[in-house]
């Protein structure tokens, strides 16, 4: 929330100050009679635009290294949540006692894709596919994919997140 007022108030600043200086340079163009200020004082609002200016990219600056490393940080996040998603899978699949042949269907199976899918980046037929896949239902317990997924799901909302490192 705070880095979302940090943009507004840096993007008004800068809106205010570019307002400033293209009013200033249309007056001048366009040769429009304006009343006319005193040299100093335009100096000085000059100035006080361009600090604002400044101030907007020091701004904008500082809200983008703040998004950088809410990223980085959602992405560190992230990889460790898949490593323990894998840790998960892995530690069914030895729980229900799949080969590794078996292992890679399951986990295949899993992401969402389909038989013929799983057989061309097994090299495999889909015979075999579906033979392997109906020893996976049966150890683990299912019926089919559907219910392979939620068992899958449901337990790993049963297991405790990974303590996130310091």
């Amino acid at each position: 929330m705070s880095n979302t007022i940090f943009v507004a108030v840096a993007l008004v600043v800068q809106v205010v100050c570019a307002f400033f200086f293209v009013s200033d340079i249309v007056i001048s163009v366009l040769g429009l009679n304006v009343t006319p200020i005193r040299w100093e004082t335009k100096e000085l609002l000059e100035i006080g635009a361009a600090l604002g200016l400044l101030l907007g990219v020091i701004l904008g600056a500082i809200a983008l290294y703040r998004t950088v490393r809410r990223h980085a940080e959602a992405e560190r996040r992230l990889r460790a949540l898949s490593g323990a998603f894998l840790d998960h899978l892995d530690q069914r699949f030895a729980d229900w006692g799949l080969t590794p042949a078996e292992r890679d269907v399951a986990l295949f199976a899993i992401k969402g894709m389909n038989t013929a899918e799983i057989a061309k980046l097994r090299a495999t037929s889909e015979g075999t596919v579906k033979a392997q896949t109906a020893a996976i239902y049966r150890k683990a317990g299912v019926t089919g994919r559907p219910q392979l997924l939620s068992l899958v799901i449901e337990e790993l909302l049963l297991v405790p997140a990974p303590a996130a490192a310091a």
